[in-house]
């Protein structure tokens, strides 16, 4: 009986040997768990007339700087561009400044480079509120955005808000030609 004691002793004193520095070396690796990102993007409208644009963040989460990219790729411009309108939601609680926004053109990032702009476009813009506290930005481009095979971005570099969730944007263009604005499309930004 005092051998069997003595064995199974020395057995947990190897397991401890084993077990425990395990423990401890691989416990800050769960610290650095990567959140898992969803496969889809939900949107409130799903009708027919709604189209869905391409846009990139830097940072998503609440209250860090950000670079946000709205992306014009050609397939979303039908026709040469004298005004853009983005309508900003009431909810997105973030400090705009003219000096923070610009529109350029853009190369599109994926596998193999980063999302950068290529060339400022001159534009004035105009930032508007009114009376029910909804905000929209008016791009007016010195030249009209030709409907070429060129992707263009409205670029804001701002802190995001401190509530996180989804915003949707609209944006409307005034074709060349016509002295009324039409439906371009919307993005739905995420701040976690």
């Amino acid at each position: 009986m005092f051998k069997i004691a003595k064995k199974l002793n020395l057995n947990l004193k190897i397991l401890r040997f084993f077990l425990i520095p395990t423990i401890f070396v691989s416990t800050p690796f769960f610290n650095y768990i990567q959140e898992a990102k969803a496969g889809f993007e939900f949107q409130w409208d799903q009708d027919s007339n709604f189209r869905r644009l391409k846009w990139f963040q830097k940072e998503n989460r609440k209250r860090y700087r950000n670079t946000i990219y709205f992306f014009f790729r050609p397939s979303d411009r039908k026709t040469d561009l004298l005004k853009i309108n983005l309508a900003i939601p009431k909810t997105f609680k973030s400090t705009l400044n003219d000096e923070k926004i610009s529109f350029c053109k853009v190369k599109i990032g994926g596998f193999d480079g980063r999302t950068k702009c290529l060339e400022d476009i001159p534009a004035d813009l105009e930032i508007k509120t009114d009376e029910s506290g909804l905000r929209s930005l008016d791009i007016y481009p010195y030249s009209p955005i030709p409907s070429n095979k060129d992707s263009y971005a409205i670029v804001f570099k701002i802190f995001n808000p401190k509530n996180s969730g989804l915003y949707q944007f609209h944006s409307f263009g005034q074709p060349k030609g016509k002295s009324f604005t039409s439906y371009l499309g919307s993005w739905t930004i995420v701040i976690d």
